[in-house]
């Protein structure tokens, strides 16, 4: 009899909420996640909106940049995000996900910081990665 060990990984949904709020919600931030490291509750959407429970609001851009996704989070009110989110789908269908495979193997050489973020209950560390460490709670 086969016996198949079963690991949870932590949503990708409580990882971006957890780093926000870990880093004091800045006005914005940019990094990324290995898909393996966490279950990707977000698949098929590119901007969207992210509201945290102290009531900021964020638009995150996100896409696929294998084998990372791509995260870049921006304080701003809540708009309606469904046209560009369908634009931005519909153009990466078109190009067949060259420019992002790309763009993610590029990053494999160009990342060089790393931070954990601790991901509530379960108090799981999923390590992000940035292109270069980021001033926290700066505006540019």
């Amino acid at each position: 009899m086969l016996f198949r060990r079963v690991i949870r990984k932590p949503k990708m949904s409580d990882v971006l909420t957890g780093y926000l709020e870990q880093i004091g919600e800045p006005p914005w931030t940019s990094f990324f996640v290995k898909y393996k490291d966490v279950d990707n509750d977000f698949f098929g959407q590119s901007h969207f909106n992210w509201t945290l429970k102290s009531g900021n609001n964020y638009h995150i851009l996100r896409t696929g940049a294998f084998p990372y996704m791509k995260y870049h989070c921006t304080m701003r009110p809540t708009e309606d995000l469904s046209f560009e989110n369908n634009f931005y789908g519909v153009i990466k269908i078109i190009n067949l996900g060259i420019p992002q495979l790309m763009y993610g193997l590029a990053a494999t050489r160009l990342i060089r910081h790393v931070e954990y973020v601790t991901v509530e209950p379960t108090k799981a560390q999923v390590p992000i990665y940035f292109l270069y460490k980021e001033d926290k709670g700066s505006k540019y």
